[in-house]
């Protein structure tokens, strides 16, 4: 690979596993522009959405898909599903508990895939309970910011975790076991 880099956006269909159009190193997040955002059913008749507003991540890109390492930390308390009170129950004791999980963590262990079919497999950490998670990802592209002069690269990555396998398992028949996840995240490329 070259860091030689078009200033055109690059689709998904130019990205393979050998060659990736993204400039090797440590890519910053865009908080601004990154979100961590998941719905689950409630009473099993409809769905609840919501966010995590604070969250960190870091993405290591090297000379191919092999080389490619994500690792992110999320804070639970900063839970948001549009209604506070909700919000402070679910972080409590008796629901997520944050005082005694306070961060949920991911780590990727290999991402794999071409032009727009990516996965990538992770281990998801809830309170001190770790399980393997696959998350589908769609690169959406590298592309100059007028904002700042320097190349943002997006991805989408979906998924959905149990619950029950974290422990987590309140609100039996209130609340679904499967909860489904949407990452929408936005990296910096590395400066120098």
């Amino acid at each position: 690979m070259t860091n030689d880099i078009s200033p055109t956006p690059v689709t998904a269909s130019a990205v393979t596993t050998s060659a990736l159009p993204l400039l090797p190193g440590d890519w910053e997040l865009d908080p601004l522009h990154s979100a961590v955002n998941f719905t689950i059913r409630h009473l099993g008749i409809a769905k609840v959405r919501g966010r995590f507003r604070d969250l960190k991540a870091e993405l290591y890109v090297g000379e191919s898909a092999d080389d490619v390492r994500v690792s992110a930390e999320i804070d639970l308390a900063s839970i948001d599903t549009g209604n506070a009170d909700r919000d402070a129950h679910t972080r409590a004791p008796d629901l997520l508990d944050v005082a005694s999980r306070p961060t949920m963590t991911y780590r990727s262990t290999r991402v794999s895939g071409k032009d727009g079919d990516w996965s990538m497999e992770g281990e998801l950490t809830i309170g001190g309970v770790s399980r393997p998670v696959t998350l589908d990802v769609e690169f959406g592209g590298v592309v100059d910011s007028v904002i700042d002069n320097r190349r943002h690269a997006g991805f989408e990555a979906t998924g959905e975790i149990r619950r029950s396998d974290y422990g987590l398992d309140f609100g039996g028949g209130m609340l679904g076991d499967v909860v489904k996840i949407q990452l929408d995240m936005q990296f910096v490329e590395p400066q120098g």
